[in-house]
């Protein structure tokens, strides 16, 4: 009995002789693993705070340069590129013009010399044979510089033709004139009669044929236009 305590005894010294060594031996171990590793987290790193995006630039858009302003009432002198005629110019007929003068505004050229007007013709009327006048009225109504054309208003140009009575009484009484003088050579008192209404006659028909009287305007001609309202030129 006494050596199966005995080895009991030396059993339990064994195992504790085993703990200790195996104590020494974890703790060494866990001193080996040096102080300054880094600690791995498993948890995704927080993202960063996002920032609002700036405000776009403002943009500067370039300063418009102040326009002329032609006023009401400048004569606009031009003249025609082309005839014009009571006899074949119709109400809204277009035609040409062209700058004949400068247009001055301070002492700034606004409009300079040679530029091409258009205009419209307003009224056409043509004469009657023994009475009443030809009228031709027209006015511009725009013109063009540096690619941009400017609508203008003007007071309207107006040609009116002659009368008719002093023509039509010199064709009708010349006629009974040399009528009647024929008649008397050839029959006497009652020939200068019959002469002069044949005469007379004769003059009339002269004032049929040639009576109507017509406006025309050649090309070249100078013309005159008073602005109505005011136009804003553009600056180069």
């Amino acid at each position: 009995m006494g050596s199966r305590v005995l080895f009991t005894t030396v059993a339990i010294i064994g195992l504790a002789g085993c703990s200790r060594e195996n104590g020494v031996h974890t703790v060494a171990a866990a001193d080996r693993t040096p102080a300054s590793s880094p600690v791995v987290s498993a948890e995704p790193a927080p993202d960063p705070e996002p920032r609002e995006a700036p405000p776009p630039a403002a943009r500067v858009e370039p300063r418009a340069q102040p326009a002329f302003l032609i006023p009401s009432g400048t004569r606009v002198r031009v003249r025609l590129a082309q005839t014009l005629d009571t006899k074949y110019s119709r109400p809204g007929t277009t035609f040409g013009a062209t700058l004949a003068d400068p247009i001055v505004v301070g002492n700034q050229v606004v409009v300079p010399r040679g530029t091409p007007f258009t205009g419209s013709v307003v009224e056409s009327k043509r004469s009657g044979r023994f009475r009443g006048r030809a009228r031709l009225e027209i006015t511009l109504r725009t013109f063009r510089m540096k690619g941009v054309t400017y609508h203008l208003a003007t007071v309207p140009d107006t040609r009116v033709s002659g009368s008719h009575k002093k023509r039509n009484l010199g064709l009708v009484g010349g006629g009974s004139a040399v009528g009647a003088g024929i008649g008397a050579l050839a029959a006497g008192g009652t020939g200068a009669l019959i002469g002069a209404g044949a005469g007379a006659a004769a003059g009339t028909t002269t004032a049929f044929f040639t009576g109507r009287k017509n406006v025309t305007l050649p090309v070249e001609t100078p013309m005159v236009f008073r602005m109505r309202s005011s136009v804003a030129v553009r600056r180069s």
